[in-house]
């Protein structure tokens, strides 16, 4: 085996380790290639009938549990939904590039300070989230995060961005997207849902295995009054949608 000779800047020579060298290029080209892959990924998802799952869907096929997803063209569900999960878990989605600076500043200074972490995920977070990463809150997941939801608002347009995310997010265990959730959870499309019944899935999504939108809790009711009003006034907010 050919031995590699490295010179320092002293010109001094010394004997570099091929199998470290080797295994220091492979993992170069793995990284390169994880890296790469979510790219590839997002552009396959602007076409329109590429129904894409996330990671959470294929674990539950993994471990054999399975799932329930019924994937719904955004146009054909209704227009409160789509408002209600806006302004409920991102108000600023139309005017943001992928991450609400602001928001995400304020909850740095809160760490800083020593405050509770609070979210500032946006619907983009989110997506690519539920797309290409695991749940739970860790830094290293929100440092990989941060860039991949910049490059998917790049790629995909707002409307296919949400389109995606109403068809993946989790609405309860083993219910994915806003069909499934609507017809597990009042019997009928999510093309058909009420004012509230919408109010009610949109404040579900933050903790979807705890919060029943069929039995909502006291807290729960309040807090979709809110957001109900808030959908019906949305006007310009959803213009990215149109």
């Amino acid at each position: 085996m050919a031995k590699v000779v490295v010179r320092n800047r002293s010109g001094r020579g010394y004997l570099a380790d091929p199998i470290h060298s080797r295994l220091f290029r492979n993992l170069v080209r793995i990284i390169l290639v994880l890296a790469a892959t979510p790219v590839f990924l997002l552009f396959i998802y602007l076409i329109p009938f590429v129904h894409p799952v996330s990671t959470l869907m294929l674990k539950d096929l993994a471990t054999l549990n399975g799932y329930d997803r019924r994937w719904m063209p955004i146009e054909e569900m209704s227009p409160v939904l789509v408002n209600s999960v806006m302004v409920s878990e991102d108000g600023q989605f139309c005017g943001h590039s992928g991450i609400d600076w602001r928001q995400l500043n304020a909850v740095i200074t809160d760490v800083v300070d020593g405050e509770r972490m609070r979210g500032a995920s946006t619907v983009t977070m989110q997506t690519v989230k539920n797309l290409f990463l695991w749940n739970g809150r860790s830094f290293i997941r929100k440092a990989i995060e941060l860039p991949l939801a910049v490059v998917a608002d790049l790629i995909l347009p707002k409307w296919r961005i949400m389109e995606i995310y109403l068809n993946i997010a989790e609405w309860g265990p083993g219910i994915y997207g806003a069909e499934a959730a609507a017809q597990h959870h009042f019997g009928r499309s999510a093309s058909q849902l009420t004012a509230r019944q919408a109010a009610y899935l949109a404040v579900t999504l933050p903790n979807p295995i705890l919060r029943n939108p069929a039995k909502p809790s006291r807290a729960m009711q309040r807090v979709a009054r809110v957001v109900e009003a808030r959908a019906q006034r949305a006007g310009a907010y959803v213009g990215c949608l149109q």
